[in-house]
C-alpha cells in the first residue's frame, strides 16, 4: 500500500533497530509538532547510528588439551595473519581475498592423526582429519576473518556472506582438498573422537580388510559427504537427507546416473535453493567416485533405524 502524502519512510539494518526505535520515539513525541526540526533530528539520528561501534564476531576453539575463544579483532591483528589471494573460491566461484590466518597455529598440540569438526551456523558440520590441516606446504589451510568494517560480498542476493570466519586453502589441488573442506560461516571448531568412533552405524561389515574397497569409500563418504548428510541417522549434519534410510541412492539411481549426479547435481536436478557443490574429477576422480558409490551400494544392505 502507497504512503500518504507527505510521509516520509525510514529503511534502518535490522542490528540497530532497537537503539534506533528508541530514540525514534523520542524524537516524534517532542518534535513531531515541528516538521523541519523532525528531519533534523532525523539527520542527527543516522549520524549518531553510523557512529555506533561495528559488530564483531568470536570463535572458539576446542582442542582436547586446551581452549581459546578468539575475538574477530584479535584474529585480524594475529602476528600470523596475512592476506591471501584464493583462485576459484568454492562458495563464491571467482577469485577472492581475504586477512586470514594459518589455521595450524591455531590448533596448538593438535596431532596429525586427530580429527577435527568445524560447524557452520546453518548446520553444516564438517569431518575434518587434522593432517591436511596442520600442513605448512601444497595444500595450506587458512582461517579466513571477516573485517567488520570492511564486510565481504554475499553469497546470493538472498544470503548473506561467508563470514564472519570460513575455512580456505590455498593450491588445494596439490591435497585433493574436497568443496566439502572449505565450510563457511563457521562458529566453531572441536577436536572430536574420528567418525568411527562417534558413529559406529556407519561402520561396513567388520570382516572386510582394512584396505577393502568398500573401507576407502567409507574414507571418501567422511571426506565429501558427511558433513551435509547423515546414513543410517548416523552423524551430525543438518542439512541433506539420510542417504540409507529410507532409501539408498543406489536403490533409486540406475545405471550411472548416481555418478552424474555427484558430478552435477544441477545436471539432473534443478531448484532455486539447491545447496549440494559439484566434485569436479580434480576434486574427486572417477577411481574415487567408483569406490564411493561401492560404499553406498554396501551400506544399503546395511540399514539399521535411527
Amino acid at each position: 500500500m502507497a504512503a500518504p502524502a507527505g510521509t516520509l519512510r525510514i529503511a534502518v539494518p535490522l542490528q540497530g533497530l532497537p537503539f534506533c526505535l528508541g530514540i525514534f520515539r523520542y524524537l516524534r513525541r517532542h518534535f513531531f509538532s515541528h516538521r523541519a526540526s523532525l528531519l533534523k533530528s532525523i539527520l542527527a539520528l543516522f549520524a549518531l547510528f553510523l557512529a555506533l561501534p561495528v559488530a564483531a564476531a568470536q570463535l572458539t576453539i576446542e582442542l582436547d588439551h586446551t581452549s581459546k575463544t578468539w575475538q574477530t579483532e584479535d584474529l585480524l591483528k594475529h602476528p600470523d595473519a596475512q592476506t591471501v589471494h584464493i583462485v576459484d573460491d568454492v562458495s563464491y566461484k571467482r577469485s577472492m581475498t581475504y586477512r586470514a590466518v594459518p589455521l595450524a597455529v591455531l590448533l596448538p598440540g593438535l596431532q596429525t592423526e586427530n580429527h577435527l569438526q568445524a560447524i557452520a551456523l546453518d548446520g553444516f558440520a564438517a569431518e575434518l582429519s587434522a593432517a591436511p590441516l596442520l600442513e605448512t606446504h601444497g595444500a595450506r589451510a587458512w582461517l579466513a576473518v571477516e573485517d567488520p568494517t570492511d564486510p565481504w560480498p554475499a553469497l546470493a542476493a538472498d544470503k548473506p556472506s561467508a563470514g564472519p570466519f570460513y575455512l580456505v586453502w590455498t593450491n588445494p589441488q596439490a591435497g585433493h582438498i574436497s568443496p566439502e573442506q572449505w565450510p563457511f560461516q563457521v562458529s566453531g571448531i572441536k577436536q572430536l573422537k574420528t567418525v568411527a568412533e562417534r558413529f559406529p552405524a556407519l561402520l561396513p561389515d567388520p570382516k572386510l580388510s582394512a584396505n577393502d574397497p568398500v573401507n576407502q569409500g567409507f574414507a571418501l563418504f567422511q571426506k565429501n559427504c558427511l558433513a551435509c548428510h547423515r546414513l543410517n541417522g548416523a552423524g551430525d549434519a543438518q542439512v541433506g537427507p539420510d542417504l540409507n534410510i529410507p532409501y539408498n541412492p543406489t536403490e533409486y539411481f540406475s545405471g550411472d546416473f548416481l555418478k552424474r549426479y555427484i558430478r552435477d547435481p544441477q545436471s539432473l536436478r534443478r531448484w532455486p535453493q539447491a545447496k549440494m557443490p559439484a566434485f569436479a574429477a580434480g576434486v574427486l576422480p572417477d577411481s574415487e567416485l567408483t569406490l564411493l558409490v561401492g560404499y553406498l551400494k554396501h551400506m544399503a544392505g546395511r540399514k539399521q533405524q535411527p
